[in-house]
């Protein structure tokens, strides 16, 4: 038997089912709805596990609530501590408001605001918020030296028997909310815990079902940990997709991945805007980017049959309100809608009102603009920050361009200067 095996075989179906069990009553089912938008874009019977709609506003709880329920008493005397993205600290926070066990949350400085101020509110006065580290790793390295140190217990957010079981009820519930499994079930990946949940409930029940793993292109680190043969560090992070912007997954979670083989995909973090706006405009869900990134997924080639009964799980709606100017401009950016130049005019009257008129097309619109040079504004050039009526327009424009007076240079994506913009 192989150490993936081994370890994988760590957490049963019968633990899942013991976990519904234990948070019966504390943590309700979440509701299952099918979502035209998506099922008639995709050609799919399309429904949306609604992990956004229970009192954490994420599964986080799920996993949090069966881990420390089950610890004995001397422990949940002495406290708990964890790290968290946001939704496990939020989750850990519940579920020790609802046992009444002291917890200490460590917070990396890009958790929105929202979320820490979630966390401080589900907890009350059982809880106490520190905020260290730039990432969520570090936050997790200062939550295990506390723990060390303290002799409290430390609450994986992820990479934990009792974690992975909890978060394996989702799918429990969305099959006996279905009456029959699906075809496919898309799951978001951070660290891997609600994929390992998954997984570790179909492979003793529903072995057929297709499992999806969607991971931010920014912090694919499931998929790394699966082409290297173990939990690898991912060089790099994109931190925008917060709930699942995971360095390094977990030992338990990578090897219950190991033993299925899940299909992974990487979803751009511009799609991911585009579905939290469409969801936000035309289906009146809130969601974070995590919670985005399952249904975002049905966006690239997934294979699935014309018809298939497809669950995506959106697994959070912990957004703060202030991100969704720069999640209105990613998804321009990602749809060739939102362009930057840099544009140097003549030194001459009117130089501007013709870059205006032989320029921009009917439907085009400057967003942005800004002399790069405050103090010479005659002869220095400008950033001009323009967005399109369709992305169609983009190749006329630039043929106007080149043929205008000024001097005109696009700001590429993968220019040092465009990561100030976006």
């Amino acid at each position: 038997m192989s150490d993936n095996t081994t370890q994988a075989t760590v957490v049963s179906a019968a633990d899942v089912a013991a976990a519904a069990e234990r948070f019966a009553g504390v943590i309700p089912p979440s509701e299952l709805q099918r979502n035209e938008r998506l099922s008639q874009r995709y050609g799919l019977d399309v429904r949306l596990k609604r992990e956004d709609l229970n009192a954490v506003r994420s599964y986080k709880g799920r996993g949090a609530y069966n881990l420390i329920s089950g610890l004995p008493a001397e422990q949940r005397k002495r406290g708990v501590v964890c790290a968290s993205a946001g939704n496990h600290g939020q989750g850990v926070a519940f579920a020790c408001a609802s046992l009444g066990v002291t917890a200490r949350v460590y917070l990396p400085r890009t958790t929105p605001r929202q979320k820490r101020d979630r966390v401080a509110r589900l907890g009350g006065r059982d809880v106490q918020i520190v905020v260290e580290g730039e990432t969520y790793d570090e936050a997790a390295a200062a939550a295990r030296a506390y723990a060390e140190v303290s002799g409290t217990t430390l609450i994986p957010a992820f990479d934990d028997p009792r974690t992975i079981a909890g978060q394996g009820t989702v799918v429990k519930e969305v099959i006996e909310q279905l009456g029959h499994p699906p075809d496919a079930i898309v799951v978001p990946v951070g660290g891997g815990g609600l994929l390992a949940g998954t997984l570790t409930w179909l492979r003793e029940s529903n072995p057929g079902v297709t499992v999806i793993g969607a991971e931010p292109h920014g912090a694919a680190s499931m998929a790394l940990a699966l082409a290297e043969g173990r939990p690898t560090p991912l060089a790099e992070v994109d931190p925008f997709v917060d709930g699942a912007a995971v360095r390094k997954v977990g030992q338990h979670t990578y090897a219950v991945a190991a033993d299925r083989r899940p299909r992974l995909v990487a979803v751009p973090e511009g799609q991911i805007c585009v579905e939290m706006l469409d969801l936000y405009q035309s289906d009146g869900i809130i969601s974070e980017p995590a919670g985005a990134l399952a249904s975002a997924a049905l966006g690239l080639d997934l294979g699935l049959p014309e018809g298939a009964t497809v669950v995506c799980i959106l697994s959070g709606g912990n957004n703060d309100v202030s991100r969704y100017a720069e999640i209105v401009e990613r998804a321009l950016v990602f749809e060739g809608r939102k362009h930057y130049f840099l544009v140097e005019f003549p030194q001459e009257p009117g130089a501007l009102r013709r870059f205006l008129d032989d320029v921009l097309g009917a439907d085009d619109d400057i967003t942005l603009f800004e002399y790069v040079k405050r103090n010479n504004r005659e002869t220095g050039p400008a950033l001009v920050g323009i967005e399109l009526g369709a992305p169609e327009n983009l190749e006329p424009m630039l043929k106007r361009m080149d043929s205008a007076p000024h001097r005109i240079e696009k700001v590429s994506p993968d220019s040092p200067l465009f990561t100030f913009l976006v």
